[in-house]
């Protein structure tokens, strides 16, 4: 009696073991009514112009046990708000963005420096207008809870970052003096897709 319950005992030991050595990353959607990434650049040295892109759609993969983890994120370049509709016209049109002909931005990343199950930065590169430049992001804020409606877990961050927009061959204004920093903040959800 003594032996067969020692035998139960390892084998749900083994169990609790072995699963969480044998933890699966997890997968996760990007939630595109909740997920914004926004944009901030200067307007000839005098003051700042912001927008944001309104549609989106992407995927997650994270470990946290074994602080993994994947990024990858596509952005429909058409969806740009400035809040001010000639100013998308113009972004969108073939002096800018020339969504024609690119109608997407990519970012592909892997999330780094966990502390306490949560990613701290992602370090990754941003396709646009043709080209692909290394953008890494900083992560100020990182949660996962339980959806309180679809019982899956429901993860969110705000990021932040920056490139040089001449870099990807976006150079409108720079004779006039404009700076080509663009500063990003990105407030993402993504829910599980089991």
């Amino acid at each position: 009696m003594i032996t067969s319950r020692l035998k139960t005992l390892w084998t749900a030991l083994a169990l609790v073991v072995s699963g969480g050595v044998l933890a699966a990353p997890v997968s996760y959607t990007i939630d595109p009514a909740h997920t914004y990434p926004s944009f901030e650049a200067d307007h000839m040295g005098i003051s700042v112009w912001r927008g944001k892109m309104n549609k989106n759609s992407g995927t997650v993969v994270l470990d946290k046990a074994a602080g993994t983890g994947t990024v990858e994120i596509t952005v429909d370049l058409a969806s740009i708000n400035f809040g001010l509709p000639v100013m998308n016209a113009w972004a969108t049109g073939k002096d800018f963005f020339n969504v024609k002909k690119s109608p997407r931005a990519t970012y592909k990343g892997t999330l780094e420096k966990f502390v306490d199950g949560s990613p701290t930065q992602v370090s990754g590169a941003l396709t646009l207008n043709g080209h692909t430049q290394p953008v890494n992001l900083s992560i100020h804020l990182f949660k996962c809870i339980p959806h309180p409606m679809l019982k899956r877990e429901l993860c969110g961050a705000d990021a932040s970052g920056s490139f040089k927009r001449d870099a990807f061959g976006l150079s409108a204004g720079k004779d006039y003096g404009f700076n080509m920093d663009v500063g990003l903040r990105i407030q993402v959800e993504a829910v599980a897709t089991q």
